[in-house]
């Protein structure tokens, strides 16, 4: 166990950072934080009974997870255990059940693991804490910065309660460093700041939800501060960009924000929002997302989401994917934002998506079917040598009813066309095809006579042999 960590009857050092010194000591003292700390909520009722279940702490960096887990300590009677999945293996899972049923046999005391960075243990890792976790053997405390869901294992998280701390809010921060300007102890106090509200305003609004990067860029920003005759410090706003050096964008090309922001971008041209799929992919771009990666998004976009609505569309984003793959960043960002914004406004049709997703699920269902004769690529044996094939451009219109099924199996309606001007189009195109199809005596293909309907001839299919 990191001593340092859990050991809050130790005097803070004076010269540890500021984020350091500044760590809320109580529940009462984190802000942003509500929903998981109110009064009567589950944590706080277990800190109070001192029956802790076991929890995963789920949050981005900067939220609080390793504060609560001292809160936690400061106010249990367990013993408590800090280990991190960076370093520890199976050994040290092993050693700490150990040494919990020893404490729990002789002093009938209880034992909290508090495990950080959980997500990089891997399966069997996971696996050997189960027991452990299941028998109660210890209480597991997890710290992650990454979805649950899809880095732990269900059996594991099955028995765990689910804490989110979300990321603070500007407003949360802008009481964070206040906090700091003021507090005379733990805080800046001392050094007289002074710190305009545009300037605390701006380093909260930048921090992107993460109190230690706000508590650090503001410490960096006042001791760059000069000093004027009364000895206070005035924060100017280039002190305070340079102290940030840039606004910090959450976005990790490997973890949850990936996912989520791509979801937002597809989600917003899906709502036909322009604006803010622009926005989601400036967020991408910021945060170093692969721009092939994006394009890729946009093709699949164009073929589900707008579809027959637009066929345009789709040339647009693969075009843009090959501007994107051609000419690269920063250039790229324009292909980018044209096939986004052209995405967005475009009519939307999911009609074709939904038919290949049907027709593959009866599939699955009845398995494959054979070709029927007048439809297979060449002579085989045992075919019907009177089905033929009728060529359709043989033919008025270049129509001609015959059967394109499998034997056996009635013709099914899986493309339902939508109420965009150019799927109306579609429908009435579909509707005068298939009332063609359902009609009249003329002989359909593979029948007596098939050769000469509708005045047409036979002749050899072109497709033979391809």
């Amino acid at each position: 166990m990191a001593e340092s960590l859990f050991d809050n009857s130790r005097r803070l050092d004076p010269s540890a950072p500021l984020a350091a010194r500044m760590r809320p000591r109580d529940l009462d003292e984190m802000v942003g934080q509500e929903e998981v700390l109110r009064e009567g909520s589950m944590l706080r009722r277990a800190l109070q009974a001192d029956r802790l279940p076991s929890l995963i702490l789920v949050g981005p960096a900067g939220t609080g997870k390793t504060t609560l887990a001292r809160i936690i300590a400061s106010r249990t009677s367990s013993h408590i255990v800090q280990l991190s999945a960076v370093e520890a293996g199976v050994k040290d899972i092993r050693e700490a059940a150990v040494a919990a049923r020893e404490r729990k046999s002789l002093h009938d005391a209880g034992t909290i693991v508090f495990l950080d960075e959980i997500h990089r243990l891997n399966k069997a890792q996971q696996d050997y804490l189960l027991p452990h976790v299941e028998d109660g053997t210890f209480t597991l405390i997890g710290a992650t910065t990454e979805n649950p869901f899809f880095s732990i294992i269900t059996p594991l998280l099955s028995r765990c309660r689910l804490v989110t701390l979300k990321p603070l809010t500007p407003q949360a921060l802008e009481e964070l460093v206040r906090r700091a300007l003021a507090d005379e102890q733990r805080g800046l106090a001392a050094l007289q700041p002074e710190a305009p509200d545009e300037v605390v305003a701006y380093i909260a609004r930048s921090a992107g939800g993460d109190a230690r990067l706000a508590l650090s860029a503001l410490e960096v920003a006042v001791q760059s501060a000069p000093e004027d005759e009364s000895g206070a410090r005035l924060v100017t706003m280039e002190q305070a960009k340079a102290a940030l050096d840039r606004p910090v964008q959450a976005y990790d090309r490997a973890g949850d924000a990936h996912y989520d922001t791509i979801s937002a971008f597809i989600k917003s041209i899906r709502g036909s929002d322009p604006d803010a799929a622009i926005y989601w992919l400036a967020r991408m771009l910021e945060g170093g997302e692969d721009p092939r990666f994006i394009a890729r998004r946009l093709v699949i976009a164009a073929a589900e989401d707008i579809g027959l609505a637009d066929p345009s569309a789709l040339r647009l984003a693969v075009a843009a994917a090959d501007a994107v793959e051609y000419v690269g960043l920063p250039e790229g960002q324009i292909p980018l934002a044209e096939a986004t914004v052209y995405l967005a406004v475009a009519p939307k049709s999911n009609r074709a998506y939904k038919a290949i997703a049907a027709a593959r699920e009866d599939v699955r269902r009845e398995g494959g079917r054979g070709v029927p004769d007048h439809l297979a690529g060449g002579p085989r044996p045992g075919a019907d040598r009177s089905a033929k094939y009728l060529y359709p451009h043989d033919h008025p219109g270049g129509w001609v009813r015959q059967s394109y099924w499998p034997p056996g199996m009635e013709p099914r309606e899986y493309y339902q066309p939508g109420l965009t001007p150019l799927e109306r189009r579609i429908a009435g195109r579909l509707e005068e095809l298939r009332a063609l199809r359902g009609g009249g005596e003329a002989a359909e293909a593979g029948g007596p006579g098939a050769e000469n309907d509708a005045g047409g001839r036979e002749r050899e299919d072109p497709d033979q042999g391809c």
